[in-house]
């Protein structure tokens, strides 16, 4: 599967941020910001922007939890794992997901790249447990609290009700 990439996008973001090596970071943010991840393809062309080796462009996107190279869907979807709400069954939660959408411990993202199932360490809502937060591009997170099986099959028809 090829894909296009608008260069155009990948300029502004490093108009924006100056092209150079000490922009890289906000700049693979911008970029991550506009695809919902990092696609590989475009780090020779950043490289050459910032006037860096693509090595050190790959290093960064690779050493930060926070950049993904892999595509992630529409509705990514975090299922706290912390104490409090592993404590609480959210493992049930995320089986659930993962039974609804095909998905497993390796495969995070469903192939029409509607939805991505994830674990977080914590999501800072403990008192909320068990707890999951949906993020869509270009609207406010959602946290979910007290999150039973039962309520993974309505969130999840929820949001499919939104594409």
């Amino acid at each position: 599967m090829s894909t296009q990439f608008d260069y155009g996008v990948i300029d502004d973001v490093i108009t924006v941020w100056g092209a150079k090596p000490g922009s890289i970071i906000p700049i693979l943010q911008g970029v991550q910001e506009k695809y919902n991840y990092l696609p590989q393809e475009i780090f020779p062309y950043i490289a050459e922007k910032l006037k860096v080796s693509e090595a050190r462009i790959y290093g960064v996107a690779t050493f930060y939890e926070n950049f993904s190279l892999q595509p992630k869907g529409k509705f990514i979807i975090k299922v706290c794992d912390g104490t409090a709400c592993h404590v609480r069954k959210s493992i049930p939660n995320l089986e659930q997901f993962r039974k609804e959408l095909g998905l497993s411990e390796k495969k995070i993202t469903t192939d029409d790249l509607g939805f991505t199932v994830q674990t977080v360490a914590c999501l800072g809502a403990c008192s909320l447990a068990p707890a999951l937060m949906v993020s869509t591009s270009g609207a406010p997170d959602k946290v979910h609290a007290n999150v039973t099986p039962k309520q993974v099959s309505e969130i999840i028809n929820e949001l499919r009700a939104k594409v």
